[in-house]
C-alpha cells in the first residue's frame, strides 16, 4: 500500500478512471465527500468487499488518514494489488482547497 496526497490524487483523477472509496461513517460523509466516492463504512468492508473491482485502482480514504490506512491494509491481504491511502483523509483534501460533494 502506498499513500498518496490530496494533489496526487487529483492528477490521478485526471488522467484516468480512479475507484474512490470513503470508509467514513454515515454522519462525517453527509457533511460531504469527493465526488465520484463510494461509501463503505468501514466497520462494513469485510461483508461488502465484493462489491469493489479487486483489479481497479482504489483510493481510500477517511477523515484524517487512519481508519482508510487500515481499510487499505485488509483489502491488500485479500487480493487489492492497486490500492492507495489519501494521506491525511478528507481533512487534507479540503485543505488542499479541493472540492466536496454533498450526497
Amino acid at each position: 500500500m502506498d499513500d498518496i496526497d490530496a494533489e496526487q490524487l487529483e492528477q490521478l483523477r485526471r488522467s484516468g478512471p480512479v475507484t474512490l472509496l470513503d470508509v467514513r461513517t454515515d454522519p462525517e460523509v453527509a457533511r460531504g465527500l469527493i465526488a465520484g466516492a463510494k461509501h463503505v463504512p468501514l466497520n462494513q468492508l469485510a461483508g461488502r468487499f465484493e462489491e469493489l473491482d479487486q483489479h481497479a485502482l482504489m483510493v481510500v480514504y477517511c477523515q484524517s488518514g487512519a481508519r482508510s490506512a487500515q481499510a487499505c491494509a485488509w483489502l491488500a491481504e485479500h487480493g487489492f494489488t492497486r490500492v492507495r491511502n489519501l494521506q491525511g483523509g478528507i481533512a487534507a483534501w479540503t485543505r488542499a482547497g479541493l472540492p466536496l460533494s454533498v450526497p
